[in-house]
């Protein structure tokens, strides 16, 4: 499976030129007004991991196949978005269809890139932004919880429906829905204000180390686990620099990660991802999966027959398969373990899969 990520925000805040950075490409147009994007642009990326690199080098496998994100660039929101405006209409629609939603936050000054706003106030940006998608929310529930649609909806999601309006109408956080729901019956929901949420806040070169008032007061006010502080600018500058450049650049502005390995990161740990391998001499390859899934799901990833005919996994662990050089003495030195139906496959584990045909 591969994950989808949405860039959403304001405006001028920096969105397209994330994306090209992120996606090494110039698709989406980084202008300077509002609304340049008007079409998603959409990226497919490699997810970087240096243990495919290990892997294949024990398994002397001819080729490395990287597990994939998108990333989507979604045109600029306006205030009354859920009403039609600027691009509203197209914005609410594009959303919906992401897995998770990276919120772009202007946290620079500038006089030479326009701002829909008089003043940058990072706070109140992200406020107008979930303000437009709680509207939306509100008009959707308020449709499909009308007499005539609530006998199409399922028992479930209905209550997920009325749990969730009661929440918009009386101002109460979305959170409580998942004390009594499970991720899936949550994004079976739909809604925008349930999607799992990163905020990059966009700053100068001088600000992307330490941060500055503006990241100060977003931290203060939204808190530091789903936030990440990026300057799309130099994000763009390192993608320019080959390896050794990029690296000799990003120890002299004192950078241990790119905004792209941070966001995947994030990504993985708000969407609960895991990664697991298969490796021999053709290929050595990553396969993203949801935590907790078990040998034969994992399986599936790779074809549907593999999951439907499961018999056995071949399991060693990353750190077994690196320590003993491979299949042939991980099995030898009895770090080879053969798993069943319930296994829940964990992240780093080599497999490979015994099935009926």
């Amino acid at each position: 499976m591969s994950f989808k990520c949405g860039i959403v925000g304001l405006p001028n805040v920096g969105k397209s030129t994330l994306f090209n950075a992120l996606t090494n490409s110039s698709k989406a147009q980084a202008a300077n007004f509002p609304f340049c994007t008007i079409d998603p642009n959409v990226g497919v990326v490699p997810v970087p991991d240096e243990r495919l690199e290990n892997l294949a080098k024990i398994s002397k496998s001819k080729k490395i196949i990287n597990t994939t994100i998108s990333f989507v660039d979604i045109a600029g929101l306006v205030k009354g978005a859920s009403k039609g405006e600027g691009l509203g209409n197209k914005f609410l629609s594009h959303i919906r269809e992401v897995d998770a939603i990276i919120h772009m936050i202007r946290c620079f000054d500038s006089d030479d890139i326009q701002n829909v706003n008089p003043t940058v106030d990072p706070i109140r940006d992200l406020e107008i932004i979930e303000t437009e998608m709680m509207l939306a929310d509100l008009e959707s529930l308020q449709k499909r919880l009308e007499k005539n649609n609530k006998k199409n909806v399922e028992e479930d999601q209905l209550k997920i429906l009325e749990i969730a309006l009661d929440c918009i109408n009386n101002d109460k956080d979305f959170s409580i829905l998942k004390n009594d729901f499970d991720k899936k019956q949550l994004n079976q929901s739909g809604l925008l204000s349930l999607k799992p949420k990163i905020f990059v806040c966009n700053v100068d070169e001088q600000s992307v180390k330490e941060g500055n008032n503006y990241t100060k007061a977003f931290i203060d006010k939204f808190g530091q686990e789903n936030t990440l502080i990026v300057s799309a600018d130099i994000e763009n500058q390192i993608n320019e620099l080959d390896s050794s450049e990029k690296k000799n650049y990003m120890e002299m502005i004192g950078l241990q990660e790119t905004g792209l390995s941070m966001l995947i990161q994030k990504g993985y740990n708000i969407l609960e991802l895991d990664t697991y391998f298969t490796s021999g001499p053709e290929e050595t390859r990553a396969w993203t999966i949801q935590k907790n899934c078990t040998a034969p799901k994992a399986a599936g990833e790779i074809h549907t027959d593999f999951e439907k005919g499961f018999i056995r996994a071949e399991t060693i662990s990353y750190d077994d398969f690196i320590d003993n050089d491979g299949w042939v003495n991980s099995k030898t030195n009895g770090k080879m373990r053969l798993e069943g139906k319930d296994y829940i496959v964990k992240d780093g584990d080599v497999l490979n899969f015994r099935f009926n045909t």
